[in-house]
């Protein structure tokens, strides 16, 4: 190896000691510049070298590093090895297309600007590929809420993709005068057409006892209410009409549900969309939900008959006995598989029918869906 060839080859890599056992810079591939650092022993063996790289070069060559240790035990020197291993780089572009385009200098100073003006308060997270930011942003009520935002690398000219856990989702109108600046403000006004869907679930969430979901997101638009043991209401909001009269699913044994939707049915013309939904419903079933504040949430779940669990995965026990002496729940998934082993039940298309494993009165369950 000689220094003409090495300068030829690669003239930002360079040596940093007399006996030229260190070479630190840049090896060039695809008009890309790569980090490097290799070390080699007193005798030059380039079996015995180790090479340092930088976090893009080390994604490029990950699963080639087998071929890499073949290259350095068979190359006659350090040139032919960078000829090699440039080689190597070469295919493992081609075979990730996301690494082959890397944004112009422009676009990072750009981006730094525009993230200096939007306020580094606002940013929690940028990737070391300045392509994924996460912003911050909190509405009128102090929620805080966080959106991605996945740039192109053309970016401005091309539209960023933005995510958020919401229940309405977020669409940008995009130019390229746009900034994070103006994604932000974007966002926020979106967050403050949401706001009085948020209070309701919030008013949902403090002052009953909520039995699904468990762990209710910003994005979810439904929960499963208590109203005594083992009946509930599901309650599902327009996001966009949060006061308007909801889809309302009553659950629990048929002597008890039967009034209560009565009194849906018969109780519609007093919703007051002035009022919230909560005392809406309070109104019109024309019952006070069990709160947290005067009852223990253990007083209202009761485990399935079956199983002995209260949780099934994510499901509660949904399926109740609609007899009045026993009123026993069960799960959907549990009750099916029961009822499908024994040889006294019979099933009509999505409908078994048998008898309930407490009392034997007759109980039906619609088919679990993955039975």
């Amino acid at each position: 190896m000689t220094e003409r060839e090495m300068m030829t080859e690669s003239p930002l890599l360079l040596p940093l000691n007399k006996e030229k056992t260190v070479f630190d810079g840049f090896i060039t591939v695809q008009e890309r510049d790569f980090r490097i650092r290799i070390t080699l022993p007193l005798d030059h063996q380039l079996k015995k070298a180790k090479l340092h790289c930088c976090w893009q070069l080390q994604r490029l060559l990950s699963g080639y590093q087998h071929i890499l240790k073949q290259r350095l035990h068979h190359a006659p020197d350090l040139v032919s090895f960078i000829v090699e291993l440039k080689t190597v780089l070469e295919l493992a572009m081609k075979s990730r297309p996301d690494c082959q385009t890397m944004p112009p200098p422009q676009y990072y100073s750009q981006l730094m600007a525009e993230m200096q003006g939007l306020g580094w308060d606002k940013l929690l997270f940028i990737d070391p590929d300045f392509r994924s930011l996460k912003l911050q942003g909190e509405d009128s009520a102090g929620r805080i809420h966080v959106l991605i935002v996945k740039l192109k690398p053309k970016y401005p000219e091309e539209a960023p993709e933005c995510i958020a856990d919401l229940p309405v989702p977020f669409v940008l109108t995009w130019t390229p005068q746009c900034t994070l600046a103006h994604i932000h403000s974007r966002f926020l006004l979106h967050l403050e057409g949401l706001a009085e869907f948020w209070l309701e679930m919030d008013q949902i969430d403090q002052q009953t006892w909520v039995l699904e979901p468990e762990k209710p997101s910003r994005a979810d638009t439904a929960r499963r209410i208590a109203i005594g043991n083992n009946v509930s209401i599901k309650l599902e909001l327009d996001p966009r009409h949060p006061k308007m009269l909801p889809d309302c699913c009553l659950l629990g044994a048929e002597h008890v549900v039967t009034p209560l939707r009565t009194k849906l049915n018969a109780n519609m013309h007093l919703w007051n969309p002035d009022c919230s939904i909560l005392q809406n419903m309070r109104d019109v079933l024309e019952i006070e939900f069990p709160s947290p504040s005067t009852h223990e949430k253990s007083s209202l779940s009761t485990e399935c008959g079956i199983c002995y669990s209260y949780r099934l995965e994510s499901a509660i026990p949904d399926q109740v006995c609609n007899d009045p002496r026993c009123g026993q729940p069960f799960h959907q998934a549990c009750l099916y598989e029961w009822l499908r082993g024994l040889p006294t039940s019979r099933q009509s298309f999505n409908i078994m029918f048998g008898e309930c494993p407490y009392c034997s009165k007759p109980i039906t369950v619609k088919m679990a869906s993955h039975p």
